[in-house]
């Protein structure tokens, strides 16, 4: 009859984020309800168990009391039955009598078993959500598990499954069964009573940790990182800022001959990662964040928190950046929205380079237009629509609607 319990005291070693107190405990609640049920009551038992063994032993006591005299059959025992379990015992003493399993029967143990189960899984999940729920922002390593379509289970170094979405993944990223991972614990939610562990290595939050792991500066509190953002596996700008003068908030950061930097753009896939010193100087601020670009003139509207900055030519495409990665996100670094213009003082002279067209543009097309000599807008415009048809390979559609944007930009 023991077996079934046994097997969940063996069972019961495996679960890993359970003190042995509490699962005592457990346990013990399970006994004590099988014995209200059969008995009523359970205040005269003692229970004793052993997990390493897989013993369990319950002992029911009861007052000795004289023949006939018997009120209560589960508090008291009349003297005749006493003296049948030990040969010594006198009226008035306290009589301690084994209870066996075999008594509660077949179903009534595999119950218990089961219910033990099902109690220690639910408080495992408790202890598996508390645990994370403390850890979130923390910076977690995994082996990659199983993966699906939309998500890749991740096992902890407990056996712990957390989740990684791949829309929270880097995406140049690429993981088979068995790689290594890092991310940080984004949140924890409770699914039909199951705690889901979501993983991101997109999140801002992310960056911020590895900079902790690599800096020793930020880990002891000299450099403080004010923000952090990202265009995952393109671009990220961190603004940082040291309290202490003798400290290069920026050139700590990216240590030597860039040692510190260069283990975090590789956990990234390349991402292009900008150092900036923070300032309240709003306008020196948005001149570090579009940096490389150099910037002639910035005016600041800050009821409508916009702020249009002015710069030559040739900077204009260095500001905005491939893709408009760097100014998108210097407008989110400095909390307005940037809006750049061309500074000349002969508006006939101001021409725009191609590349700067490549978000409207695809770069085919702008490779053809270079391939045949034309390196920027005015140049194309001055060659006429049947001239670029014959000597490229664009369509007419094609040609006349790159003229219109080209006509738009001087306009």
């Amino acid at each position: 009859m023991s077996i079934g319990l046994v097997e969940s005291f063996s069972e019961f070693k495996e679960f890993k984020n359970i003190d042995r107190a509490t699962m005592m405990r457990v346990m013990e609640d399970v006994f004590r309800s099988m014995l209200r049920r059969k008995f009523d009551a359970d205040e005269n038992f003692d229970i004793i168990i052993n997990t390493e063994q897989g013993d369990l032993e319950i002992y029911r006591n009861r007052r000795i009391v004289d023949n006939g005299e018997v009120e209560d059959e589960n508090l008291e025992i009349c003297i005749d039955d006493a003296l049948k379990l030990e040969d010594d015992y006198e009226i008035g003493e306290e009589a301690i009598e084994e209870v066996k399993l075999v008594d509660f029967g077949r179903r009534a143990v595999l119950t218990a078993r089961q219910t033990l189960l099902s109690r220690i899984l639910e408080l495992e999940k408790d202890e598996l959500y508390k645990k994370y729920k403390d850890r979130v922002g923390e910076i977690v390593t995994g082996e990659v598990y199983q993966i699906w379509k939309r998500e890749l289970m991740v096992l902890d170094d407990e056996g712990n499954e957390l989740i990684l979405p791949k829309n929270e993944m880097i995406p140049r990223d690429f993981f088979k069964k068995g790689d290594g991972v890092r991310a940080v614990v984004l949140r924890v939610e409770m699914n039909n009573n199951n705690p889901r562990i979501i993983l991101s290595r997109t999140a801002p939050i992310f960056l911020e940790r590895l900079f902790e792991l690599e800096v020793p500066e930020i880990l002891d509190g000299l450099i403080t990182i004010k923000k952090v953002v990202r265009e995952p596996g393109e671009r990220a700008k961190v603004a940082v800022e040291s309290y202490d003068d003798r400290i290069d908030p920026v050139g700590a950061c990216v240590g030597m001959k860039g040692s510190r930097i260069h283990g975090i753009v590789r956990e990234l896939r390349n991402e292009n990662i900008d150092v900036i010193n923070y300032t309240t100087n709003i306008h020196l601020y948005i001149q570090r964040a579009l940096s490389p670009a150099k910037i002639s003139s910035i005016q600041i509207e800050e009821e409508e928190g916009r702020a249009d900055v002015y710069l030559p030519t040739d900077q204009v495409s260095l500001a905005i950046g491939k893709g408009g990665h760097n100014i998108k996100l210097a407008g989110k670094l400095v909390g307005y929205n940037i809006d750049v213009y061309r500074e000349s003082s002969d508006e006939d002279d101001v021409d725009v380079d191609l590349d700067e067209f490549t978000d409207e543009i695809d770069e085919w097309i702008i490779d053809e237009l270079k391939g045949i000599g034309l390196d920027t807008a005015k140049s194309v415009l001055e060659v006429e629509n049947e001239d670029l048809i014959r000597r490229t390979e664009l369509e007419e559609e094609t040609v006349m609607e790159i003229k219109k944007i080209f006509e738009a930009e001087f306009e």
